[in-house]
């Protein structure tokens, strides 16, 4: 007759159940903030180019400086594109991280499982 140990069933439970819950909602949140300072990170790279166009725009005096001005806008839609670009590889490979590492979690769940599944045909 097999008597029942709460401690062994409430450290499976959280073996099989909690443990990947923490484990996922760890790298969710690591996900989240990453995204965040990255979101942070790129409007502030934005905020500071449109003022610092602005700026240049307001001391304009003369055609030349007009001139000049207008010309130096290619080269701010070059590196404004080039940091769009920039930040869209940069949140691509941060989704791919975390799906690589929610693979984990699972695959690392699923092997758990199967090892404590066949323990317990070896003991029944």
């Amino acid at each position: 007759m097999s008597t029942f140990n709460t401690n062994e069933w409430t450290q499976q439970f959280d073996n099989f159940f909690m443990a990947p819950a923490r484990a996922y909602a760890a790298l969710s949140m690591d996900m989240t903030e990453k995204l965040f300072n990255a979101q942070l990170d790129a409007q502030k790279a934005y905020v500071d180019t449109s003022l610092e166009q602005a700026r240049k725009l307001m001391s304009v005096k003369d055609v030349e400086e007009l001139r000049s001005y207008m010309e130096g806008q290619q080269t701010v839609a070059k590196e404004v594109a080039e940091r769009l670009k920039s930040d869209a590889d940069n949140v691509v490979s941060l989704q791919q991280d975390f799906v690589q590492k929610s693979q984990k979690i699972t695959e690392d769940n699923i092997k758990q499982a199967q090892t404590a599944a066949s323990k317990m045909g070896k003991t029944a």
